[in-house]
């Protein structure tokens, strides 16, 4: 299964000004329509295949790497990785104690 499953399943509830995502969620029905009928700011590359490139903020872009390594740091936790926690109030507190750490480290 791909990714754009969960997308179909979060986007129509989605009130965002931006939606940063990488290349394989350069589906314009599934994604580019819905966030564009909400007035969001599509920051998606164009697939190689297509023949029309959209453009799109490319410093936007850049800071999704950010976001990405934050999520590669948090895995690093055995804890937070296979999810010890039983309830997800405890799970979402280990959660907010890892990233306490990282910030801090």
């Amino acid at each position: 299964a791909s990714d754009l499953e969960g997308a179909d399943a979060l986007l129509p509830g989605l009130s965002a000004q931006a939606l940063i995502a990488d290349r394989a969620y350069d589906a314009h029905e599934r994604v580019i329509e819905p966030m564009q009928h909400i007035g969001a700011q599509i920051v998606i590359p164009s697939h190689p295949t297509r023949k029309v490139m959209r453009d799109y903020d490319r410093a936007l872009y850049k800071a999704r790497h950010l976001i990405e390594n934050f999520f590669a740091k948090l895995k690093q936790y055995r804890a937070i990785a296979t999810r010890y926690d039983k309830t997800a109030r405890n799970f979402l507190g280990a959660i907010y104690c890892v990233a306490a750490n990282i910030l801090l480290n």
